[in-house]
């Protein structure tokens, strides 16, 4: 999945070290974008799912994305 990746989201600085520290060479060409969400969210839960809608959509369209359709 990050080789055919254009952006990889994170909600946390430690995700973002810990993919860099597991995949750093394929790393090298991706832009991973930081979204400042704290990880105490439960699966799919309402309000994290709005969350990532408002701060995904910052950097690109969500009108087809299935995974966040409601």
């Amino acid at each position: 999945m990050i080789e055919d990746a254009d952006i990889i989201f994170v909600m946390e600085r430690s995700h973002q070290k810990k993919l860099l520290n597991s995949f750093k060479s394929l790393l090298k060409t991706k832009r991973i974008v930081v979204l400042n969400i704290p990880d105490n969210y439960e699966y799919m839960d309402a309000e994290l799912v709005q969350i990532l809608r408002v701060k995904v959509a910052q950097y690109v369209s969500l009108q087809a994305t299935a995974a966040f359709r409601s």
